[in-house]
């Protein structure tokens, strides 16, 4: 049998991990000296006074390599397989930690296989494929098939984010300090994505409202030929405007009311307080990745 290895930043509610029995290795949130792991974290007692951390932005370090390799050599003396899905290499070095701790086991299992991809994304754009290939496994399917169901779904899936201000993207190095001075004033709110592994900007738009607006048009462009598959809502912050955002906004599009889920600290306190959807199609999304395609290993 195959098992699905992610790490925390997936952002996969706990239930649908549990029913799926997908392992998360969780990141670290290093937050005024105080270590906090980031999968059993509060997230909406964290995100609380998320406006507080704008002058001493939290930082983050890799799942525990100790914990990563007792939750492979479990798996590997079972002479199950394994493989894992992780946080873009060009954001974490996650991926490049679990192949070389993977390979250490397999030296001493030397009939253990695993394979590994780096999602070139993070939250719920990488937990879809995270659970397309558990889906895949529960199924019976090998471990080359559940890489196939993986790495279609990372083909087929977007997340689009819009941050409430600049603030914590100037305050984090991300844009300058004339660019956010500017482009609050004039109440520019860019559409963020994830390209080819590192956070770009998708469009540009003069307001918050205006940029979910845009949001909800690039969803139902990608979704036209294919249709939806899946889709929740993130937000970092408060979560109350993204549940009234999803019953007014998003819900009456889709024809069902989204999950609303909070993104990974890990990545929102980069964004500050922000609110977005990731999603997957029923078929890949033209053009998805631009200069390079997910990096997979298979030992």
């Amino acid at each position: 049998m195959v098992r699905i290895i992610t790490d925390s930043t997936s952002s996969i509610p706990q239930d649908i991990r549990a029913e799926l029995g997908i392992e998360a290795a969780s990141l670290i949130i290093n937050r005024d000296g105080e270590e906090l792991v980031e999968s059993e974290t509060d997230l909406d007692a964290f995100y609380k006074d998320i406006y507080e951390m704008a002058d001493n932005i939290p930082t983050s370090s890799q799942p525990p390599l100790g914990k990563v390799r007792e939750v492979v050599e479990s798996i590997a003396k079972t002479g199950d397989e394994v493989l894992g899905i992780f946080i873009s290499s060009k954001l974490s070095g996650t991926f490049e930690s679990f192949v070389h701790t993977a390979k250490e086991v397999k030296n001493d299992l030397p009939n253990f296989r695993f394979a590994a991809i780096d999602s070139m994304t993070t939250c719920m754009e990488m937990g879809w494929p995270a659970i397309a290939a558990a889906k895949a496994a529960k199924t019976g399917a090998s471990l080359d098939g559940c890489i196939q169901a993986a790495n279609t779904s990372l083909h087929s899936t977007r997340f689009v984010f819009a941050p409430e201000s600049l603030l914590f993207l100037q305050k984090g190095g991300r844009i300058g300090k004339a660019a956010a001075l500017i482009g609050n004033m004039i109440s520019l709110t860019p559409v963020l994505t994830v390209n080819d592994g590192e956070a770009s900007t998708f469009s540009k738009c003069r307001t918050q409202k205006k940029a979910l607006a845009k949001m909800l048009q690039v969803l139902g462009e990608d979704t036209a030929p294919s249709g939806l598959k899946n889709l929740v809502v993130h937000y970092i912050g408060s979560k109350a405007p993204a549940m009234q955002w999803a019953e007014e906004k998003v819900a009456p599009l889709i024809g069902f009311m989204p999950r609303v889920v909070p993104a990974s600290p890990v990545i929102g306190v980069h964004v500050g307080p922000a609110m977005g959807i990731a999603y997957e199609c029923n078929a890949p999304i033209p053009n998805k990745f631009h200069n390079s395609e997910p990096e997979i290993i298979v030992c």
